[in-house]
């Protein structure tokens, strides 16, 4: 079943995205959809995911509550060697050869909460978060880690199917060394309400790919998230994800394109925050998942990114 009819937006085409019932007790036809969306575009949504809808809300509310602190409290929680924590507007790049300066927005990172005294909290990239005041933020601090949780169970749903769609075992990526200890970053986004103009090289995140496994992306009604199908086409032409309200928009990784053997599709995919001739802000949370292991060819700089719940 398809849920988002292609329409256009200000001359901009919607790409019309697969949908997937995660309650639907046709794993068939849920392998098949899937099937396609990543051999088509590898985007597509799940809903009935399990994640209610009032946590969800309240993960945005808790989202723009952060982010409308002065600068100077956000600061005090400024991203670590860790890499947790807040990030300022125009502190990443995706794009470098077409940007003329940072992403227009502004993030934080939550990664596996390991206390320092943990031998594990000597690795790069893992140890203890960066948590607002419970004075300052009351129950910030849980209902990211309840949303965290909720959603990294998604996204382990989500991987039984593609392992389904790859003609594997359900079970194949739950081993210890793949997805059986996953790395999984949650990352709050806020982008600012300024339209992108990409002849100028401004953008709310510059073109790019994710690095991981999936993301599962929740983005408030702002339409902003726009792919490509074709990143070798020219000119490239690009189109609108329609937000779907309850539902995760789900795009594969860099490091499922590459175990699949190319066989599932990477696009890019950049967001301007803009509806039609008009500009809103807007926010998004984002769950990326990585295996087990932080691959060699992962950057050693940790990427900045948005609101998003990443399964890598």
């Amino acid at each position: 079943m398809n849920d988002a009819n292609a329409i256009e937006v200000a001359g901009v085409p919607t790409s019309a995205l697969n949908c997937i019932d995660l309650s639907s007790s046709d794993i068939q036809q849920s392998v098949s959809l899937l099937k396609q969306a990543c051999l088509d575009s590898g985007f597509f949504y799940v809903i009935n995911h399990g994640v209610g809808q009032d946590l969800m809300e309240e993960v945005f509310v808790q989202s723009r509550r952060f982010f409308g602190l002065p600068l100077s409290e956000k600061m005090k929680l400024l991203r670590n060697e860790k890499h947790r924590g807040y990030t300022p507007l125009f502190d990443q790049v995706l794009d470098p050869a077409n940007q003329i300066h940072g992403d227009y927005k502004e993030g934080y990172y939550i990664g596996v909460e390991l206390p320092e005294e943990d031998s594990g909290a000597q690795k790069p990239h893992f140890g203890p978060n960066l948590w607002p005041s419970e004075d300052v933020l009351p129950r910030w601090r849980q209902a990211m880690e309840q949303f965290g949780s909720q959603a990294l169970n998604v996204a382990k749903v989500v991987a039984r199917i593609i392992a389904l769609a790859l003609d594997l075992e359900a079970d194949f990526f739950d081993k210890p060394e793949i997805l059986g200890k996953p790395f999984p970053i949650l990352r709050l986004l806020h982008y600012e309400g300024l339209i992108s103009d990409p002849s100028k090289g401004i953008y709310g995140a510059g073109a790019h790919s994710d690095f991981g496994f999936i993301t599962l992306l929740a983005t408030d009604d702002v339409l902003g998230l726009q792919i490509c199908k074709n990143k070798d086409a020219k000119p490239q032409a690009w189109e609108y994800v329609q937000p779907l309200k309850g539902a995760f928009i789900v795009n594969l990784g860099d490091m499922l394109e590459r175990w699949s053997n190319c066989i599932f599709r990477l696009l890019f995919s950049w967001t301007q925050t803009m509806i039609v001739s008009s500009s809103a802000c807007q926010h998004v949370c984002q769950r990326k998942i990585l295996p087990s292991f932080l691959p060699s060819y992962v950057r050693p700089t940790w990427p900045k990114d948005t609101t998003i719940l990443m399964l890598i």
